[in-house]
């Protein structure tokens, strides 16, 4: 499912028509780069995803390794318009219900399982599931998924491994994620099987601690504008 189809999903999903165009996007192709936000206050998220938006990042990864994630996930939903934020770090099946329930507009995972794959297909918004292997993803390609999240990237082959799939598995396409910085991003952006990469380095632990909004702005800024 595209982004596109699942905007409109209750009051909650106030995704405007700039972060969302009417024809039929895929999330992987709304920008070159996903912020991967772990909060621990739920009252920094609309204006640490304002300050995504404002620098030209409005697809927002909130990942549920903390209490007030699913807090932030629903503030952002309500109260952001330009942002397109979902879950990441989805395990389970409940994790998917309290997500999709929470106003997320995509899942991320890890990884998969048979029955978190399940879930996240039930859900009727768009998810990536985690592959780091040709195996999983061929498994991924019969089960009639094409987009995925190659994690952890640099430790699983980088650049290189994603190159090497590209010719025998032309139809999955990647966001790859984990230890990818803005001097890797560009090669990875480069490759003909990756639509946007994950990451965090534009989100600083000091800066979210001195909520210096700013400064995340000019880091997402220079991060939007990466390309391969």
């Amino acid at each position: 499912m595209t982004v596109a189809a699942c905007v409109g999903r209750g009051e909650d999903a106030r995704v405007t028509r700039a972060a969302v165009p009417a024809s039929p996007v895929s999330v992987l192709d709304l920008a070159p780069v996903v912020p991967v936000v772990v909060l621990h206050d739920a009252a920094d998220a609309v204006p640490l995803a304002r300050a995504l938006v404002a620098g030209g990042l409005p697809v927002i990864e909130v990942t549920l390794r903390t209490e007030a994630a699913l807090d932030a996930i629903r503030a952002v939903a309500a109260d952001v318009p330009g942002a397109v934020v979902g879950a990441g770090t989805v395990l389970t099946p409940g994790q998917v219900t309290a997500a999709v329930g929470a106003g997320a507009r995509f899942l991320v995972s890890p990884g998969w399982t048979d029955r978190l794959l399940e879930a996240m297909r039930a859900a009727g918004v768009p998810f990536l599931p985690g592959v780091s292997t040709a195996s999983e993803v061929v498994t991924l390609l019969e089960r009639g998924v094409r987009e995925m999240k190659f994690f952890p990237a640099e430790a699983a082959g980088g650049v290189p491994y994603l190159r090497s799939l590209s010719a025998p598995l032309p139809t999955a396409r990647f966001c790859p994620t984990g230890g990818i910085g803005p001097a890797s991003a560009p090669a990875y952006l480069a490759l003909p099987n990756v639509g946007c990469v994950g990451g965090t380095w534009m989100l600083p632990a000091d800066a979210i601690r001195d909520r210096d909004w700013a400064r995340i702005e000019e880091l997402a800024r220079a991060a939007s504008a990466l390309r391969g």
